[in-house]
């Protein structure tokens, strides 16, 4: 074929598949994608609320868990995270050390909030696409 394409064969000579580089792959996936009738649809998983339930068990800093969340990026804002119907913020993590991380729903910006002894200090990042030739998937 060409450097780009590769056919792959069977040990009895038949055609079972081709291979493509990444720069081919980056051409034609998604005209691939719609003959063939794919639809990717990224599997979320659950919120870890788990973990937000062990940091609040944990809890010795000197002040209340804040249940405040406020997005800088957009100005999407609760008052308390878990109370929202439908969810502005999505917990993406908490650890024991004090960190929390949110993905806000409105623009997909990560709000961080530090949990220190005496104080929070929040910060916001904004939404960044991944470069998908640089996603491994498996």
């Amino acid at each position: 074929m060409n450097d780009h394409v590769r056919e792959l064969y069977d040990k009895d000579g038949n055609l079972i598949g081709c291979l493509l580089t990444a720069e081919a792959w980056q051409s034609v996936g998604d005209k691939v994608k719609n003959l063939l009738g794919i639809k990717e649809e990224p599997a979320q998983a659950p919120e870890p609320i788990h973990e937000w339930d062990t940091l609040k068990e944990y809890w010795d800093f000197n002040y209340e868990p804040d249940m405040h969340v406020h997005c800088e990026c957009c100005g999407s804002s609760t008052p308390d995270w878990q109370q929202d119907d439908p969810r502005k913020f999505r917990l993406s993590s908490a650890t024991l050390g004090g960190m929390v991380t949110f993905t806000c729903l409105e623009c997909q910006a990560k709000v961080l909030k530090k949990h220190f002894k005496d104080e929070i200090v929040t910060e916001c990042r904004p939404f960044q696409d991944k470069d998908k030739r640089l996603e491994a998937r498996y």
